[in-house]
């Protein structure tokens, strides 16, 4: 019903920066909010950030100054711009959005299969 793809995954030294990138689309009603998570071998997935159709944005203690994430709405779009990248970054990036397909549906939790990133020490 919904598709996520990333982008912009790789493997950059320590120090360096990164953009990863999310485009959502298929039976797409209304978008409530859009995020990064990423999970780290033998860890949990966790938030790295998220934001809202009104621009409010929340960051994980681990990434804030690091990291900005923004959107663009008109193109169901979601960004996150990391720099300062450590070591301890490294894991699969999994966007999200939290979305519904038609007026009235439910609102449901989509996912995108991943982007790995591989910060150097």
């Amino acid at each position: 019903q919904v598709q996520l793809v990333e982008s912009g995954g790789g493997l950059v030294q320590a120090g360096g920066s990164l953009r990863l990138s999310c485009a959502a689309s298929g039976s797409i009603f209304s978008i409530n909010s859009m995020g990064w998570y990423r999970q780290a071998p033998g860890k949990q997935r966790e938030l790295v950030a998220d934001i809202t159709s009104t621009d409010s944005t929340n960051y994980a203690d681990s990434v804030k100054g690091r990291g900005t994430i923004s959107r663009d709405n008109a193109k169901n779009t979601v960004h996150l711009q990391m720099n300062s990248l450590k070591p301890e970054d490294t894991a699969i990036y999994y966007c999200n959005t939290f979305a519904r397909t038609r007026r009235l549906s439910p609102w449901n939790y989509y996912w995108g299969q991943g982007t790995q990133v591989t910060v150097s020490s």
